[in-house]
């Protein structure tokens, strides 16, 4: 059996999520954290790729997988389906971020996202000194990236009240280890757990 470690904001989404609940894990790669959840939480759920070899990965680990592009809707699930709906590090490239944070909070009782903290001190460092940051969590340059809309801790706290969304529990994470002080500007990640007010 596969016992390959989760990356550390899956290793802290998956302490979030109750044995026995109901999970749907929005680009869900090679479906790594689905397959730890099952055996060792027994969760139930479904990924959703759109990616053919993730979608393939997912197969060979027996994770339930929906090829999809989730900025197309996820009213397949209809409302309430899940009692948590995960999208880790991949909202910076949606394209209809606020939809998606909509359409999670009506598929799913609570939402996890977690996402590459563009307030981090590096990055600042970075803009100031004339040169777009790459850093582990966003190793790409400026022509040939994927993140669309970076975001700060502040930012995303700002858009989930615009959505009516109320944040539960927060967590900040720099080389895989918790940060608590000035996180907003010590963090890499930022990990967030909501729900509808």
């Amino acid at each position: 059996m596969n016992k390959q470690p989760l990356r550390p904001d899956l290793a802290l989404i998956a302490e979030w999520i109750k044995p026995g609940a109901r999970v749907l894990d929005l680009g869900c790669g090679d479906g790594l954290l689905l397959d730890v959840l099952q055996r060792e939480r027994a969760v139930r759920g479904y990924g959703v790729e759109i990616d053919d070899q993730a979608l393939l990965a997912c197969v060979k680990r027996g994770v339930n997988v929906i090829q999809a592009n989730i900025e197309k809707g996820l009213s397949m699930f209809g409302q309430g389906r899940f009692d948590v709906v995960v999208l880790s590090m991949a909202i910076q490239a949606t394209h209809q971020t606020e939809q998606v944070l909509a359409e999670m909070s009506s598929v799913g009782a609570q939402g996890i996202v977690s996402f590459p903290n563009f307030g981090h001190w590096y990055h600042a460092v970075s803009i100031l000194q004339g040169r777009m940051p790459v850093s582990r969590e966003m190793p790409y340059q400026w022509y040939d990236t994927p993140n669309l809309h970076l975001s700060t801790p502040a930012d995303f706290e700002q858009l989930l009240a615009k959505l009516g969304l109320v944040v539960l529990q927060r967590a900040f994470l720099a080389n895989g280890k918790a940060v608590n002080w000035l996180a907003p500007l010590r963090a890499t990640q930022a990990i967030y757990r909501f729900a509808r007010a």
